[in-house]
């Protein structure tokens, strides 16, 4: 599924700058497309497509592509029920709406990503 697909079904997710889809923003441990499914593509910390990864290009606090790289212009894009809310990077001057990487989790709470 492409992120067009996805963004007209009302997902949440992550998107990094080169187009390449980071995993569903889902509170469920189990959805294998879920950020927080440490076994799964998108949430397990060796995974190549993991922001968990800190040895990949969306997860070292190296890579600008990354959200854990302080000094990057290119973090990864957040997707809220399908529209675009921000981004998730630790660049504290990051034009726009942000959101840091460590606040993640409790964000997707307020939201009520539970699917």
């Amino acid at each position: 599924m492409n992120i067009l697909e996805r963004a007209e079904q009302g997902q949440s997710f992550l998107v990094a700058n080169d187009g390449q889809f980071l995993g569903k923003l889902s509170l469920n441990q189990y959805d294998s497309e879920s950020i927080l499914n440490k076994y799964g593509s998108y949430g397990s910390q060796y995974a190549s497509t993991s922001i968990n990864n800190q040895y990949s290009s969306y997860g070292s606090k190296y890579s600008s592509l990354s959200p854990h790289n302080q000094y990057t212009s290119t973090p990864p894009t957040i997707y809220l029920k399908g529209q675009k809310y921000g981004y998730l990077t630790k660049n504290k001057y990051k034009s726009g709406v942000t959101l840091d990487p460590d606040n993640l989790v409790n964000w997707m709470r307020s939201n009520n990503l539970n699917y």
